[in-house]
C-alpha cells in the first residue's frame, strides 16, 4: 500500500501543487465563510435574543425555533443548489449560494423582531446549503483519486475554523457587527472565485442531452439507490448530535451536571469546531493511510461514542472540564469532510452535486427532529437523560450506516447514474 502524500506523480505536478491549487484553497475559504455564518446564530443566540427583549424561557424555545427555520432552509436549499450544480455546473452554485447567504446575514444584523429574524435565518440557510456540497464535489472531481481524502479534509479543516473566528468576532464587536463581518467576507470571496475553473468530469457530460442531470427524484427511483442515499445521511447524524444538542444546549447541560460557573454555548461551539478542524484533517490522513473511507469513519464514530459515555458518567464540575469534553467530542465527529466525500463518491457525475449537496443538509435538517424530541423529552425527564436517549438513537443509526455502505476509496468518479 502506497501511503505517500508528497511524492510527485507521473504528470509532473506534485501532490502538494494539487492539494494547494486555487480551486482547493477557494473551496476551503468558501467553507470558512459558510461555517462562520452557519454557526453564528448558535453563538449569538442568547445575546441577540436578549437584546430583542426575550425572557430566559423564550430564548430557549424561540431560539430552538429559529434554529429549525435555518435548518429547514438548509434542507430546501440543498435540493435547489444540488439540482443547479448538476444541471448548470459546480461553479454556478459556488457563486449563487455565497451571494444569497452573504446578503441574508447582513440583513440579520439589522433585524428588530423575532419574525424577521426567523425569515432571514431561513434565507441564510437556503444560501448556506450549497457551499460545502458544491465545493467538495468540485475538489473531488478535480483532484487525482489518490488525493481526494486529503484534499477534502484540507477544505473542511480550514473551513471549520470559521466557527472560531465567529466566536471571537462576537466578543470583539457584539452580535450585529458580527453578522455584517460574515456578509462582507462572503462578498469579498466572490472576487476570488472569478478565476476558478469548472470540473472537467462535469464538462464532459454537460452537453450530453440524453443524460438526465440533477434529477433529485432519481435518488428515490430504485431501492438500491435510495438505501445508498439514506445510509450516506445516516453516517453524519452523530456529528450534528454533538453540535446541535450537546454544544448548542451546553448551558442547560452544565446546570444539570452541577458545573460551578455558567457554561456558555458560544464557547462550547467554538471548542467543538476547533476539535472538528483537527479531526477533519486527521480523518483524511487516516483514510489515506488505511486506504479505506469506512474504517476511518467507523473508528472516529467509536472514539466519539467512548468520549460521550465518559461525558455522561464522569462528574464534571468545572467549565474548563466541560469545554475539554466538547473539544474531544469535536475531534471525534471530525469526519464531516470524509462523510461528504463518501456521499460524493457514491453517486455518478450526473447526480453527484445533487447527492453531495443534499446529504449534509439532510443531516443538518435532522437537528429539527433532535431539538423537537429534546424539548419534548425534557417535559418527562431531566435534560441529561433526554440528551442520552437522543444520543443512543444517533449512534445506532451512524454505526449501522457506515458498516453497510460500499467502500469508495480510490474509486474512479467518471461514471453516470442511469
Amino acid at each position: 500500500m502506497d501511503n505517500s502524500i508528497i511524492a510527485t506523480p507521473v504528470s509532473g505536478k506534485s501532490n502538494l501543487q494539487h492539494l494547494f491549487s486555487i480551486p482547493v484553497l477557494v473551496a476551503a475559504l468558501g467553507y470558512f465563510v459558510d461555517i462562520y455564518d452557519l454557526l453564528l446564530f448558535g453563538i449569538v443566540r442568547i445575546p441577540s435574543l436578549t437584546s430583542l427583549g426575550l425572557s430566559e424561557i423564550e430564548i430557549s424555545t424561540i431560539g430552538a425555533s429559529i434554529i429549525n427555520w435555518q435548518m429547514t432552509g438548509l434542507i430546501l436549499g440543498g435540493i435547489l443548489w444540488g439540482v443547479i450544480g448538476d444541471k448548470k455546473g459546480r461553479l454556478s452554485v459556488l457563486f449563487g449560494s455565497i451571494l444569497t447567504y452573504s446578503l441574508a446575514n447582513i440583513a440579520c444584523g439589522l433585524v428588530q423582531d423575532v419574525t424577521t429574524y426567523k425569515l432571514m435565518r431561513f434565507v441564510a440557510g437556503v444560501g448556506l446549503a450549497g457551499e460545502l456540497g458544491a465545493g467538495i464535489t468540485l475538489v473531488s472531481e478535480i483532484l487525482p483519486k489518490r488525493l481526494r481524502a486529503i484534499g477534502t479534509s484540507i477544505v473542511a479543516s480550514v473551513g471549520l475554523l470559521g466557527a472560531v473566528v465567529a466566536y471571537f468576532t462576537v466578543h470583539l464587536f457584539d452580535w450585529r457587527p458580527a453578522y455584517f463581518v460574515g456578509g462582507g467576507m462572503g462578498i469579498l470571496l466572490l472576487i476570488l472565485r472569478i478565476g476558478v475553473f469548472e470540473s472537467g468530469i462535469f464538462d464532459r457530460i454537460k452537453e450530453q442531452k440524453h443524460v438526465a442531470k440533477g434529477d433529485f427524484f432519481m435518488l428515490f427511483k430504485t431501492r438500491e439507490r435510495f438505501l445508498r442515499y439514506l445510509r450516506c445521511i445516516g453516517i453524519g447524524i452523530v456529528t450534528w448530535y454533538v453540535i446541535g444538542i450537546l454544544a448548542t444546549f451546553s448551558n442547560e447541560l452544565g446546570v444539570k451536571f452541577g458545573v460551578i460557573e455558567p457554561v456558555m454555548p458560544g464557547l462550547s461551539i467554538m471548542w467543538c469546531y476547533v476539535g472538528l478542524s483537527i479531526g477533519d484533517l486527521s480523518s483524511g490522513v487516516l483514510s489515506h493511510w488505511l486506504s479505506s473511507r469506512k474504517k476511518a469513519v467507523l473508528y472516529m464514530i467509536l472514539f466519539t461514542l467512548g468520549i460521550t459515555i465518559l461525558f455522561f458518567l464522569i462528574p464534571i464540575k468545572t467549565a474548563v472540564m466541560f469545554y475539554t469534553f466538547i473539544f474531544l467530542l469535536g475531534i471525534g465527529v471530525g469526519y464531516w469532510a470524509m462523510f461528504v466525500t463518501i456521499g460524493a463518491e457514491q453517486f455518478g457525475t450526473n447526480l453527484r452535486a445533487t447527492a453531495a449537496t443534499t446529504i449534509p443538509n439532510m443531516v443538518r435538517g435532522t437537528v429539527i427532529v433532535m431539538t423537537i424530541l429534546f424539548t419534548d423529552l425534557k417535559h418527562y425527564m431531566n435534560v441529561r437523560n433526554a440528551a442520552i436517549i437522543i444520543g443512543l438513537i444517533c449512534f445506532a443509526i451512524s454505526i449501522y450506516s457506515i458498516r453497510n455502505i460500499s467502500e469508495t476509496h480510490d474509486t474512479d468518479l467518471d461514471f453516470i447514474e442511469k
